[in-house]
Parts: C-alpha cells; sequence; structure tokens
C-alpha cells in the first residue's frame, strides 16, 4: 500500500484543466436548443451505433454528456432503442459483423432519420479500410446524412455536426412549403 501511496506522490495529478469558460459555449447552447426546438418541435432523440470503433468517438460524444456540455440541456438525449430515435449516431469503421445490425438498426428508425457518420473511420474506413473484416465507411452500409471527420472529432464539432444535421431538416422542408404556399395562391385566383 505504501509503495502505491509513494506513486501516488511522486506522478502528482494527471488530468487536464477544464476548458477556460469564455461564455461563447453558452451562447453557442442556448442557440442550439432554440434552433432544435423551432425546427423539430420536440427534443431530439439519438441513438449511438458503436459499428467497431476504437472507443475514441465514443468518449468523445460520453464528454457531450458532461456538466460542461449539458446535451440533455440543450433537448437532445440518447435512447436506448432506434424505434424511439430521430437520428442514428454512427462511430467506427463498420465491422463485417455489425452490417446486418447496422441495417436492422437504420430499418428499425422511423422516418425522417438522420444519419450522422462520427470519426474518420465512420467518413471514410480511417486506417482499416475495407477489408474481409470491415466494410469500411458507414455509407457503404447505410446512406448517411452528414460526415464528421476527426480522430476522434472534439465534443464541440460533433455537437456542430449534429446541429448541421438538424438544420438540413429545415433545409429540406423550406422548398415544400413555397409550392404549397403558390399552389394555395393559384387556387384563389382561379
Amino acid at each position: 500500500m505504501w509503495k502505491i501511496a509513494w506513486q501516488i506522490a511522486r506522478q502528482g495529478i494527471a488530468t487536464e484543466a477544464a476548458p477556460a469558460d469564455s461564455g461563447d459555449l453558452r451562447v453557442l447552447q442556448e442557440s442550439v436548443h432554440g434552433e432544435i426546438l423551432d425546427i423539430l418541435g420536440q427534443a431530439l432523440t439519438i441513438r449511438q451505433v458503436d459499428a467497431g470503433s476504437c472507443n475514441g468517438c465514443e468518449l468523445e460524444i460520453h464528454a457531450l454528456n458532461n456538466p460542461y456540455y449539458n446535451i440533455e440541456g440543450l433537448g437532445i438525449k440518447f435512447v436506448a432503442s432506434p424505434r424511439h430515435a430521430d437520428m442514428l449516431l454512427v462511430t467506427g469503421p463498420v465491422a463485417r459483423n455489425m452490417e446486418l445490425a447496422l441495417r436492422r438498426t437504420y430499418e428499425a428508425t422511423p422516418a425522417p432519420k438522420l444519419v450522422v457518420a462520427v470519426g474518420d473511420c465512420g467518413c471514410s474506413g480511417g486506417i482499416f479500410g475495407e477489408s474481409y473484416a470491415s466494410c469500411g465507411r458507414v455509407s457503404n452500409v447505410i446512406p448517411v446524412d452528414l460526415a464528421i471527420p476527426g480522430c476522434p472529432p472534439a465534443p464541440l464539432e460533433i455537437l456542430r455536426g449534429i446541429l448541421t444535421a438538424v438544420r438540413r431538416i429545415r433545409a429540406a422542408a423550406e422548398p415544400i412549403v413555397p409550392a404549397v404556399a403558390e399552389a394555395a395562391r393559384g387556387d384563389r385566383s382561379a
């Protein structure tokens, strides 16, 4: 026991200091929360799928749940079932053993669904590429709406990627609204 205590005393504190809080993150969080509620009208629910990663990306995703980023305070929640999810957050190159499971998860997610590939491995296959054991990038197995590169990407980049994917829902819906409005005006003039 004394040997361990001596080693701890010699080593010192091995953790890094918390990032400086400039207030920018709080402003970004409030705008993200407002935008998500404006676009979806409800909380965003995410099903995270590890398709064969080294868990580096998972560590950064889990960091989103800590008090500093407080993703649940933004109206973004992680769920255990794809049947309750609006978005799939997929990490890692898709292992051959996970290919069927990923497809089933995608099919179980109700439409409209978003798929975000996280990390270099999810975006391009990373250092693993395609082989007898790996299908490579996520888009080789299921359609991907957005890719967040990085090895691993920082939590703030993941948050920005999630917001970008949610904004694409709004962008996809906007052309429909003017077309409906024009059709309605056309019917009135007749």
